[in-house]
Parts: structure tokens; sequence; C-alpha cells
């Protein structure tokens, strides 16, 4: 299995425009609701399960979280399954707010959907 990777803000914003990965997103559902990445699918690490990651497609599979260690762990889980993965987002969804990329929140107020910075 090849080396996988540490992946920068930037890289990952620029692969997942470029259609070039699936965002797999480890946090738990009401973190997802609260605030994610555009284009993101949450498999959350409390029922993780390697096999059931679209996997096998043309685009590489990338894991995030919250700050990086939860996705470290799912990438771990991924390696033992033999499931290819090409990384993690290093820092989580924190560095990527950091690198002022953009989220979609949800107002908990009135449900609806914003995007943010």
């Amino acid at each position: 299995m090849p080396h996988t990777a540490d992946l920068a803000p930037a890289d990952v914003h620029d692969r997942l425009a470029a259609r070039k990965i699936v965002l797999i997103d480890v946090r738990e559902p009401a973190e997802f609701a609260s605030e994610r990445i555009h284009g993101a699918l949450n498999f959350p690490l409390s029922t993780f399960d390697a096999d059931a990651l679209p996997a096998g497609g043309p685009r590489a599979i990338v894991l995030q979280c919250g700050s990086g260690k939860r996705s470290a762990m799912a990438l771990d889980l991924c390696q033992k399954a033999g499931v290819e993965v090409a990384g993690h987002l290093a820092g989580g969804i924190g560095a990527w707010r950091e690198a002022k990329l953009p989220v979609v929140r949800i107002d908990p107020a009135t449900g609806a959907v914003r995007d943010a910075q």
C-alpha cells in the first residue's frame, strides 16, 4: 500500500474542487450537521467501517475530522483493513478554517444553511 500523507488544507481544497478526491468526514453526525466542508461525506468514527467507504473508484479517499486526531485513527483502521486511502487533512476542519477556506454551517436558530469562511 502506498504511503499515506498528512495533507494541507489548500491541497485538499484543490483536489476536492478538481473532483480528484472523495472527502470523508469522520466526526459525529451532530458535528457534521453544524459545520462541514462542502462535498464531504459523513462516516462517523464511532461506527466506522473501512470496507463501507466508496473505495476503488476514480477518486482517491481523503479523511477529515475536527483536529486530525480521529481522521488519523480512521486512517489506521483503513490500513489494517487493506483499504487504500490517500491521506488525511492535517489539522482537520480547524486548519481548514484557519486557512480561510469555506465551510457550510447550519444556523441553529433557523436551520438555514449558510456558507461561511
